[in-house]
């Protein structure tokens, strides 16, 4: 069956850089609408979490492409409580550590990385759409690479300022200007790498999140998802 066959669960589709709000808006609409969750980002923070954890240097991309297979990554859909091991093992409070923040676009950047893992990423959500509702699916090359054909496809953004403030308040850090300036340099790395780099599609619904309140973004995203899902139904019996 095709990506659009309505038969199938929906997928939303939401990409943008970090703190634009990505993962609370993707988690919101995942639990209003009975839907899975999956942070790509998450699972490219486990790999270079693996990589560290057995000394493999990050910077060496011929390094991690070798090595890129050897660890068993496995992300949990529920919004409610995502989870992600590696080898078994709960790694989700490491993952946000400031090691991985700093060495996870390096990995992100490795073909045989991003590969791999969207590979993993497809199966992930054709088994969602199969057996669920649906899921919500978030990252930053979602729109471009992961699920082209999804019928919802947004591009999350804010201003510098207001990414840094949340990104603070969630690693709890009082140094925003920091904070901002890591931002700025993951946004260059992440919108300039040769393979599957962060733009937004012509197709995905922009939606600054600057002034917005999270219940706001997520009635807004669900309103959109709602739209798309009558359509497809009326479509579906015709």
């Amino acid at each position: 069956m095709s990506a659009q066959d309505n038969t199938e669960g929906i997928v939303i589709a939401i990409d943008g850089p970090s703190g634009s709000g990505k993962s609370s808006t993707s988690r919101g609409v995942a639990k209003a609408r009975d839907l899975r969750y999956l942070d790509t980002g998450a699972m490219y923070r486990a790999l270079t979490w693996w990589m560290l954890d057995n000394g493999v240097d990050v910077d060496d991309a011929a390094a991690v492409a070798a090595a890129v297979e050897r660890p068993v990554i496995t992300m949990g859909t529920d919004p409610d409580a995502p989870t992600v091991s590696v080898d078994g093992r709960d790694v989700a409070a490491e993952i946000r550590g400031k090691d991985v923040t700093g060495s996870v676009s390096a990995v992100s950047a490795v073909p045989e990385a991003r590969e791999l893992l969207v590979r993993t990423q497809r199966e992930v959500i054709a088994a969602a759409r199969a057996e669920s509702a649906g899921i919500v699916v978030e990252g930053r090359d979602i729109t471009t690479v992961v699920a082209p054909d999804a019928p919802v496809k947004l591009f999350l953004t804010a201003s510098p300022e207001a990414r840094a403030q949340r990104r603070s308040k969630e690693v709890r850090s009082s140094d925003v200007a920091a904070t901002q300036a890591d931002l700025a340099r993951r946004d260059k790395l992440d919108s300039n790498r040769a393979h599957s780099p962060l733009t937004q599609t012509a197709d995905a619904t922009e939606l600054d999140t600057t002034g917005l309140t999270l219940d706001e973004v997520v009635a807004l995203v669900v309103k959109l998802a709602d739209e798309v899902r009558d359509r497809r139904a009326a479509s579906s019996q015709e």
